[in-house]
């Protein structure tokens, strides 16, 4: 992913109001953040944020995979640790990289919570993706002995867990700038009820916590590998929805607009990343 984050370097002043010296000389608003909005110190935190990430990926990859041939206990407590200053880095480093990658698409408006709110969907993500690679895996090699119906039953819970709090934090936000209703943060939310945008946030209402919610709520669904991955696979799908509503009202705030290669997109990027995923899985026990 770092390799393929490249193209965007070129294309910045496409991207980004904040990349254009035309556009920053006109805004006072611009010009305020120009400080930390600016292309060089951008890239700086890319490969900041990237270096972080590839750290500790493979730290806890390399280090796992050693706890599984060995009985030391040492390396369960390393991983311990380095989870702990991880868990830090993750959550300061995602929060700027949102920021800096999607939030300054619309540099005039902001929000604390922000980085909070696409967290909270990373977590989903990873949590959703977990479920349907586990009952695929359950029925072969050496995690059938390990993974059972009591494992997914609490992989279940998680997952109904983070979808309630991907909601508060959604609700949260739209709650605190819609009630605020001041002029620099309202119009975000403006551009994304209108002009058929509204149909897609209604649907990541009703797919994305509604549904979701009241299936998980089923300790027989919870139980059924196969039932359980369906919902997961279901709740990756609209967690890309949600970031194409999140991302594209920025280029399109008068109305919807679908192109061919926001779906290659996703199936280039995401079918690269799940290659080498599988991969990697191979070698693992």
């Amino acid at each position: 992913l770092a390799v393929l984050f490249l193209p965007l370097v070129f294309g910045m002043p496409s991207l980004y109001e904040w990349a254009r010296p035309e556009a920053v000389a006109h805004d006072l608003v611009l010009q305020h953040k120009s400080p930390y909005l600016n292309i060089p110190f951008f890239l700086v935190r890319a490969v900041f944020y990237f270096a972080v990430w590839l750290t500790l990926s493979a730290v806890l990859n390399r280090w796992s995979l050693q706890q599984d041939s060995s009985d030391d206990p040492g390396y369960t407590r390393r991983l311990e640790l380095v989870s702990r200053g991880g868990l830090v880095a993750i959550g300061l480093t995602m929060t700027f990289a949102s920021v800096d990658w999607v939030m300054s698409l619309e540099p005039h408006w902001y929000s604390t919570l922000y980085g909070i709110l696409i967290m909270g969907g990373q977590v989903l993500t990873a949590m959703a993706f977990v479920i349907p690679l586990a009952a695929l895996l359950v029925d072969r090699g050496p995690l059938a002995g390990v993974i059972g119906v009591e494992q997914f039953h609490d992989l279940g819970k998680f997952l109904l867990a983070f979808v309630m709090l991907w909601a508060y934090f959604a609700f949260s936000q739209f709650l605190i700038i819609w009630s605020a209703n001041l002029p620099e943060e309202i119009p975000w939310y403006l551009s994304r009820m209108r002009g058929g945008w509204q149909v897609v946030g209604i649907a990541i209402i009703l797919f994305h916590f509604a549904l979701p919610f009241l299936l998980l709520l089923s300790r027989d669904v919870k139980r059924r590998p196969n039932l359980l991955a369906l919902v997961a696979l279901g709740v990756m799908v609209v967690r890309f929805v949600d970031l194409f509503w999140l991302v594209t009202p920025a280029f399109h705030p008068s109305g919807i607009a679908v192109h061919w290669m926001d779906a290659a997109t996703l199936v280039g990027l995401g079918g690269i990343w799940l290659s080498v995923f599988v991969w990697q899985l191979q070698g693992r026990s």
